[in-house]
This record gives structure tokens, C-alpha cells and sequence, in this order.
């Protein structure tokens, strides 16, 4: 995967779990971060009030939440294409199985 230097620029709330993501290109890529809301940072933004406090840290150009969940502008910029693993790993690391999923 090619690495991607653009910065996040804005961020909005679509609707429950779903950003709409604006970098410094203008590519914009909306996404639902329901599937990977697990583990110590990410699990409490299950909480909709706390989700949609979400803001852009335009010193790191990446988006943030006040709890200091943040993700990687990269993985934000790719999320297409590293998606399905990066919800496969998120389930692992909480111990969920394909069989509960289904």
C-alpha cells in the first residue's frame, strides 16, 4: 500500500458511527466506525454524545475525540482498502469470533 501524506481537514457527523472525512487533496471518504468501536480507546465512543464530539487536529491533521482516541491520517485517507483487516483485528483484540458475528 502506498503511504499517504494528506492531512485531515474537516470532519461531520452523518448520522450514528458515520464521519464524513475531508483531507488536505480534497479526497472525502465517509465512514462508519460502528465495527471498530472495541478495546480501551475506541469502545467508549460507543457512547453517541461522546462519538460526536469528534474534532480535527490540525496540528496532526488526523481526527480526535476528548476521551484521546484519534486514528491514523493514513488509515483514514486508505480506509477502503484496509478496512475488512482492520475490523478483523479489532474483533481478535476483543475476543470476538467469526461464529459470534454471524
Amino acid at each position: 500500500m502506498k503511504h499517504q501524506f494528506a492531512k485531515v481537514e474537516e470532519v461531520e457527523v452523518l448520522r450514528d458511527y458515520t464521519l464524513r472525512i475531508r483531507f488536505s487533496d480534497q479526497k472525502v471518504n465517509e465512514i462508519n466506525f460502528e465495527p471498530v468501536l472495541r478495546g480501551e480507546f475506541y469502545a467508549p465512543l460507543k457512547d453517541k454524545e461522546l462519538f460526536d464530539q469528534v474534532t480535527v487536529d490540525i496540528e496532526v491533521g488526523t481526527i480526535v475525540w476528548p476521551n484521546g482516541a484519534d486514528y491514523d491520517p493514513s488509515m483514514l485517507y486508505s480506509w477502503a482498502e484496509i478496512s475488512d483487516d482492520f475490523v478483523d483485528q479489532m474483533h481478535k483484540i476483543a475476543g470476538v469470533t467469526n461464529n459470534a458475528l454471524t
